[in-house]
């Protein structure tokens, strides 16, 4: 297995990874699942600002994905991600969620965040079991939030404290500034 920093090139791969939350489930919340441009212009919008990781199995055929997003956009949030992970179907429960995410974390604590949260439309007992294993606790839950499949969903929200706040943080390093650190694994540079 191989986990690596996304590219371009990986963004059909994404995809179809992608769209069976968007068309089979109501995980995403999307209706129309994103074809691969689309796909390219949001891993590149990410990229500009944190990790975007693919896993990779041992013939290079893409097996999962996860990376983190700003958690909003006003300024005093700059410290707070979003974070994601998606599988392949039939390849869950094999630990490569949990890999990548352990992958991710690291990475996110050296460019100075402090906060991950992660959204689970509910219920997803899955999901809800890798997160809180990984130390996510509950933070509240968006009742009926959304309208799909025929029916109104839940979404619960769960944080992850990165590491501990300082009373004045500095600002978040770029993704480009987090790669040229020493600490940075070469094999992510």
């Amino acid at each position: 297995m191989t986990i690596r920093m996304a590219t371009a090139a990986d963004a059909a791969d994404v995809a179809s990874i992608y769209r069976p939350y968007v068309t089979d489930a109501a995980t995403s919340f999307e209706v129309e699942p994103p074809e691969a441009a689309e796909m390219a212009r949001r891993m590149e919008t990410v990229l500009a600002f944190a990790p975007w990781l693919v896993y990779a199995d041992g013939h290079g055929e893409l097996l999962g994905y996860a990376y983190a997003s700003p958690h909003h956009e006003r300024a005093a949030y700059q410290w707070s991600v979003n974070v994601a992970v998606y599988i392949r179907a039939g390849h869950h429960r094999r630990g490569l969620g949990r890999a990548l995410y352990e992958t991710l974390f690291p990475l996110l604590r050296l460019q100075g965040f402090y906060a991950a949260h992660a959204g689970v439309t509910l219920p997803n007992a899955g999901s809800v079991g890798l997160h809180e294993t990984l130390g996510f606790r509950p933070v509240g839950v968006y009742r009926s939030v959304g309208w799909k499949m025929g029916a109104w969903h839940d979404v619960g929200w769960w944080q992850l404290v990165l590491q501990e706040r300082p009373a004045t943080p500095a600002p978040p390093l770029t993704l480009t500034e987090g790669r040229s650190l020493a600490a940075w694994p070469a094999d992510l540079a």
